[in-house]
C-alpha cells in the first residue's frame, strides 16, 4: 500500500472519493455513543464512523472476567450490530489526517472528506515497550486483564496459585482506569484469603509513579486496603522485561536522589498493565500536541486550532481520567457543541472533567471514585465514597454494562447527577 503521506501533497490537488458531514474516526465507547446521539437528535445527518475492528468490547468488565465473576462472551458485541441505525461504517481505519484540507485518508487506500470530524481511536497498548512480554503473555503464569484474549487467563493463575510471590504492575501514566492494576490486586488477594492461601503469599505492587492515586481524598483508603492485605507498595519501578520461563521481572528504579538502577523479582505469577500511549496516525498529524495526544480544549471538546474538529474519549490530551464513565459525561459535550458549530450557534456546553474509577477492593466491595478536573471529589450519591460499598458493587456488576450497551450506545443521556462534594477528613 502506499505510504506517502497527503500532507506531502497540496491540499487543493487532492481529490477525495467519499464525503460525508459527519465522519467519525473510533468505533468504541465514544465514537458510536457519539454517532447515536447525533443520529437521535439529527436523523437527517449524513454520518460515517471508520474503525476495522468485527468486535465492539465492553472494556470495564474485563477487571470482573479476571476475577471470574464475568464471562469474556458478556463484554463483546459485534461491531455490526452496535452501529447506529442510519450511519455508514466503513471496515478500515485511518491512515492518515489532513485537517487543513478536511481529509482523511484511510487504510483501504480510499481518501475521505468531511465537513466536521469527531477525532475518537483510543489509544494503543504498547506491549513491546516490554521486553519479552509478548511471547510469554497467556503462559508462564503471566498476565493481564488488557485484553479480551487475556483477560480469562488472570482468573486461571488466580485458581492455580499455590503461593509463593505475586507481582502486579503500573506503567506511568496515562492510562486507561489508573486504579484498574491496583484493583486485579485486590481481587487477587480476596480470593486468596477466602481459599487460606493469603498467608502464603507475597504481594508485590511495582508502580511506575510515586503515589498510589491520583486523587489524594482516596489514597488513604487504598492504603490501608494494601496493608489490609499485607501488600509491598513499591514506587517508581517501572516494568521493563520479563523472563516468562525463568519467572523473573525485570524493573528500572528510580530512587529518592534520581539514580535509576534494576532490580529483579522472581515471581509465581505476574499481572502485567502494559504501558500506553496515543495511536500512530494521531501522534504523527497535525492534530497532536507534543505529547501525541488530540489537542483539544479541556472544556469544549473541540480542537484548539481547528474548530470544525472534535475529540472524545482516552485519545485526548486532556487531564480527566481515561474511562468509560468519562465518556458517558463527553458525548453530550461533543454532541451539543458539534450541533451548535453546525447551525452558527454559540457552543455552551461545558465538560468538568468528570470521571469515575470503581476501585474494585474486595468481591462485593468497591469504593466508588468521582472526580472532576483537579482532583475535586463528585460523588453522585449522598455516601462517604471512600467506604466500601456493596451497592457500588451492585452498579459495577449489573447496572453499568446495561446501561452501557441499551442506553449510551443508543445514543441516550443518563447521569444521577454528580456534584463536587465535601467531606472531613
Amino acid at each position: 500500500m502506499e505510504t506517502i503521506s497527503l500532507s506531502a501533497a497540496p491540499p487543493e490537488t487532492i481529490s477525495p472519493d467519499l464525503r460525508c458531514k459527519i465522519l467519525i474516526i473510533g468505533g468504541g465507547a465514544g465514537g458510536i455513543s457519539v454517532a447515536a446521539a447525533l443520529k437521535r437528535q439529527r436523523p437527517d445527518l449524513d454520518i460515517v464512523v471508520v474503525d476495522p475492528s468485527e468486535r465492539h468490547f465492553y472494556q470495564p468488565g474485563w477487571t470482573l472476567v479476571g476475577a471470574g465473576v464475568k464471562t469474556p462472551a458478556s463484554t463483546m458485541r459485534l461491531e455490526k450490530n452496535v452501529i447506529p441505525k442510519g450511519v455508514r461504517w466503513l471496515q478500515t481505519d485511518a491512515a492518515s489526517f489532513v485537517p487543513d484540507a478536511n481529509l482523511v485518508r484511510l487504510g483501504n487506500g480510499q481518501i475521505i472528506a468531511y465537513d466536521y470530524l469527531v477525532v475518537a481511536p483510543g489509544l494503543k497498548l504498547e506491549w513491546d515497550k516490554v521486553e519479552g512480554l509478548r511471547e510469554t503473555l497467556g503462559r508462564n503464569n503471566v498476565c493481564s486483564n488488557y485484553t479480551f484474549e487475556t483477560a480469562s487467563y488472570t482468573f486461571e493463575c488466580v485458581k492455580a496459585f499455590k503461593g509463593g510471590t505475586a507481582v502486579f504492575t503500573q506503567p506511568p501514566m496515562p492510562i486507561k482506569c489508573a486504579g484498574a492494576p491496583q484493583k486485579v490486586l485486590y481481587m487477587t488477594a480476596d480470593y486468596l484469603r477466602r481459599h487460606k492461601r493469603l498467608a502464603d503469599t507475597r504481594l508485590e505492587f511495582c508502580l511506575a509513579g510515586d503515589v498510589l492515586f491520583g486523587v489524594p481524598f482516596f489514597v488513604p483508603i487504598l492504603q490501608k486496603t494494601m496493608q489490609d492485605y499485607g501488600a509491598n507498595v513499591n514506587f517508581k519501578h517501572t516494568l521493563t522485561a520479563v523472563d516468562g520461563p525463568g519467572r523473573k521481572a525485570f524493573f528500572k528504579v528510580v530512587d529518592s536522589e534520581g539514580k535509576t538502577s534494576e532490580k529483579i523479582i522472581t515471581f509465581d505469577m505476574l499481572h502485567v498493565t502494559p504501558p500506553q500511549g496515543p495511536v500512530d496516525v494521531l501522534r504523527v498529524s497535525p492534530l497532536a500536541n507534543e505529547a501525541g495526544w488530540l489537542d483539544v480544549d479541556p472544556q469544549t471538546l473541540r480542537h484548539k486550532t481547528y474548530a470544525n474538529v472534535f475529540g472524545i474519549g482516552d485519545a485526548m490530551g486532556t487531564t480527566n481520567a481515561k474511562t468509560a464513565a468519562a465518556v458517558r459525561m463527553q458525548v453530550p459535550v461533543v454532541v451539543g457543541n458539534l450541533l451548535a458549530a453546525l447551525d452558527g450557534k454559540e457552543m455552551k456546553q461545558v465538560y468538568d472533567g468528570y470521571g469515575a474509577c470503581p476501585l474494585t477492593v474486595a468481591y462485593g466491595k468497591i469504593v466508588l471514585a468521582e472526580f472532576l478536573y483537579g482532583g475535586k471529589v463528585a460523588p453522585s450519591f449522598p455516601l462517604d465514597p471512600r467506604v466500601p460499598s456493596r451497592f457500588s458493587w451492585f452498579l459495577k456488576t449489573q447496572v453499568m454494562p446495561m446501561l452501557y450497551w441499551h442506553q449510551m450506545l443508543g445514543g441516550y443521556k443518563f447521569d444521577v447527577g454528580h456534584r463536587e462534594r465535601t467531606y472531613s477528613s
